[in-house]
């Protein structure tokens, strides 16, 4: 075997493909669903152009486990042009698919890789054998069943070089929203003391976020967890965050053993921004107070429409779907927040 080299390894997840997606559209408007895939694209299209080693794909490929054939079809059409660029492909099925991926001949590729149940799959990259652990979305009680289900990988009965875990769940200490709530320890969340140290890193997905926990001892007893984050804002939760993937190098280090440097590469993300109507304002002057507000926001910014107060009934009356397709410009997609016209405070009162 040569001598080892750099291995370049991509790391993306929850592209959620098929989100606002619709396969027979009633009416035209921009939908989100071409930002995703878009971006999916990008992702690939980079791994081709630096010529990586591998790409890991985090899991919740999909927006929800039933997607209409059209969507499949569009995904895997995508994969399986990737595939000929001969790149080793993993991918984590997440809770978005729950657990499993919809059947395809992709599967039965060489260089495309399932983590359909757990598994190792070792692969040969720049003079090293890399051997990457995985399985699928675990829904209940992960926190105790995690030690089992690594084991069960059967890591331990492949012989590699270098170890990575792939993996679509929560690992304590990440952070999430605008308040950082902080996942800590419980029966859905994996104990950082329960990370094996015989792994060089976990490659996450599941957490929106792109955020790397490391263990900040010296010398580190368990590997960091890598979250991508999700490749678009799918909420307006996520509306200040940075979307994209990590460009990772593996390299042998003098002393022996590996190292790893992640790179986050950013990726497009369309702005997020909120229209609040003052209680003040009148249905006559609806019109002119949006047309003013629009007006300062980027072209393709994804609204979301709030009230700092309760609004007149007649300005409900006015706020129709074909109403604010008028106002505001094609190239915007626009939101209702739930507790517009006060619903929510109804809700409570019932």
């Amino acid at each position: 075997m040569p001598e080892p080299r750099t291995i370049r390894l991509i790391l993306f997840a929850d592209t959620h493909l098929g989100f606002d997606y619709p396969v027979k559209p009633r009416i035209e408007r921009r939908r989100r669903g071409e930002d995703f895939f878009a971006n999916h694209e990008r992702v690939l299209a980079h791994a081709r152009h630096v010529d990586a080693d591998l790409v890991v794909h985090g899991g919740d490929l999909f927006f929800r486990s039933k997607v209409p054939q059209k969507i499949v079809d569009l995904v895997y059409e995508s994969l399986f042009e990737f595939s000929k660029s001969g790149i080793d492909l993993f991918i984590v099925p997440g809770n978005h698919e729950r657990s499993r991926l919809p059947e395809s001949l992709l599967f039965s590729l060489p260089n495309v890789h399932i983590f359909d149940r757990p598994r190792t799959v070792a692969v040969e990259k720049g003079g090293a054998r890399l051997g990457l652990s995985g399985f699928a979305f675990e829904r209940k009680e992960i926190g105790s069943r995690f030690s089992r289900l690594v084991e069960e990988t059967g890591w331990r009965g492949v012989e590699a070089d270098v170890r990575l875990l792939c993996l679509h769940q929560a690992v304590e200490g990440a952070r999430v929203g605008p308040v950082n709530f902080t996942f800590r320890r419980g029966p859905d969340v994996i104990s950082r003391r329960d990370l094996p140290p015989e792994f060089l890193a976990l490659l996450c997905g599941h957490i929106h976020r792109q955020q790397i926990l490391r263990d900040r001892s010296e010398p580190a007893r368990t590997p960091p967890a890598i979250y991508p984050g999700s490749i678009e804002r799918t909420s307006f939760a996520e509306k200040d965050e940075a979307k994209g993937f990590f460009d990772i190098a593996i390299e042998p280090s003098r002393g022996g053993g590996w190292t790893l440097t992640p790179e986050f590469v950013p990726l497009p993300a369309r702005p997020m921004v909120d229209l609040v109507i003052d209680e003040r304002v009148t249905a006559g002057g609806l019109p002119s107070f949006l047309a003013e507000k629009i007006a300062r926001f980027p072209a393709d910014a994804v609204v979301r429409v709030k009230s700092a107060g309760r609004l007149d009934g007649a300005i409900a009356a006015t706020m129709t779907a074909g109403f604010l397709r008028k106002v505001f410009p094609p190239t915007m997609n626009i939101q209702m927040s739930a507790a517009l016209f006060g619903r929510s405070e109804r809700r409570r009162k019932r």
